[in-house]
C-alpha cells in the first residue's frame, strides 16, 4: 500500500508548482504512512538555530524550543550520524554507533525527552549535492516499520522535495548550492586520493607509488586545500560526495 502511495507522490511532486500545493499533499502522504511529525531542513552547523533553516515541518508542541534551548543539535545522534550516511536510516539505530561516545548519556537523555514528546522513533534521509551534505528530511512519531523499498522511495522523495522547497523558498541559495564544484586534480593526486580512501597510510602510498612519504604528504596537503577539508577523513568524505572516488 505505502509503495503505491510513495510512487504516486513522486509523480505528483513533479507537477506541483507551489508550497501551498506541495506541503498539504506531503502531509497527507505522511498521515497515511503513519508518521505524525516531519521536518525538511537545510543542514545546520553546531551553533545554528535549526528553525531558521527549516523549509517545512510539523513538530510536537514545545519540542523545537526545548531542542534549541538544550543545544541538542550538538549531540543529536541522528544529526551526527547523518554526516556519514549516504542513504536513509532509522533514528533508534544511531545510538549503537555512538556506544563509546563521551556524550552517550546525554544522547540517551535526549532520546528519552523526545519520546516524552511523542517522538518514539523515525527515519532521517540525507540530501547531498556537489558541495556535500546539504540537508535532510526526517519523519517520525509513532513506531513505523518501513521496508527497504519504502526507505529507498523516501530517499528519492527527500531529494526532490528538498530541492523543490528550497527553490521556492530561496531561489538564490538553491542556485548556489546546486552549482557545480570544479576541482582540478593531477593524476598523482587522484592516485593518492584513491589509495587514501582504501585506508593506506602515507608510508603505504609512498611504497605503492614509489615516492617518499614526505612527497605523499605534500600531495595530501594540496588535495586537502583544494577540497577545503579539515583533515584526511574529511578529504575522503568530500571526495566521495563529489564523485571523485567510489
Amino acid at each position: 500500500m505505502n509503495i503505491t502511495l510513495l510512487v504516486q507522490f513522486l509523480a505528483l511532486l513533479e507537477e506541483m508548482k507551489t508550497r501551498e500545493e506541495i506541503i498539504p499533499e506531503f502531509e497527507r502522504l505522511l498521515d497515511r504512512c503513519g508518521f505524525d511529525f516531519y521536518g525538511v531542513v537545510r543542514q545546520p552547523k553546531p551553533h545554528d538555530n535549526p528553525l531558521r533553516l527549516l523549509l517545512a515541518g510539523r513538530w510536537p508542541e514545545g519540542w523545537p524550543q526545548i531542542y534549541i534551548r538544550k543545544k541538542f543539535v550538538v549531540i543529536d545522534p541522528t544529526i551526527r550520524y547523518l554526516g556519514h550516511a549516504q542513504r536513509g536510516f532509522r533514528w533508534r539505530d544511531t545510538l549503537f554507533a555512538f556506544r563509546s561516545d563521551p556524550h552517550r548519556k546525554r544522547m540517551e537523555s535526549m532520546m528519552i525527552e523526545a519520546r516524552n514528546h511523542g517522538l518514539y522513533d523515525g527515519y532521517i534521509f540525507p540530501v547531498h549535492g556537489r558541495r556535500g551534505l546539504l540537508g535532510n528530511l526526517t519523519v517520525g512519531g509513532r513506531v513505523v516499520d518501513l521496508s527497504p523499498v519504502e526507505i529507498s522511495l523516501f530517499d528519492s522523495i527527500a531529494k526532490r522535495l528538498f530541492w523543490k522547497l528550497l527553490d521556492l523558498t530561496d531561489p538564490e541559495v538553491s542556485a548556489e548550492l546546486g552549482s557545480r564544484v570544479e576541482v582540478q586534480m593531477t593524476r598523482r593526486e587522484m592516485e593518492a586520493l584513491n589509495y587514501l580512501a582504501d585506508g593506506l597510510t602515507s608510508n603505504d602510498i609512498g611504497k605503492v607509488l614509489d615516492i617518499s612519504s614526505h612527497t605523499v604528504d605534500w600531495y595530501m596537503n594540496g588535495i586537502q586545500e583544494k577540497l577545503k577539508a579539515k583533515n584526511r577523513h574529511h578529504v575522503v568524505a568530500i571526495a566521495f560526495r563529489l564523485g571523485l572516488i567510489s
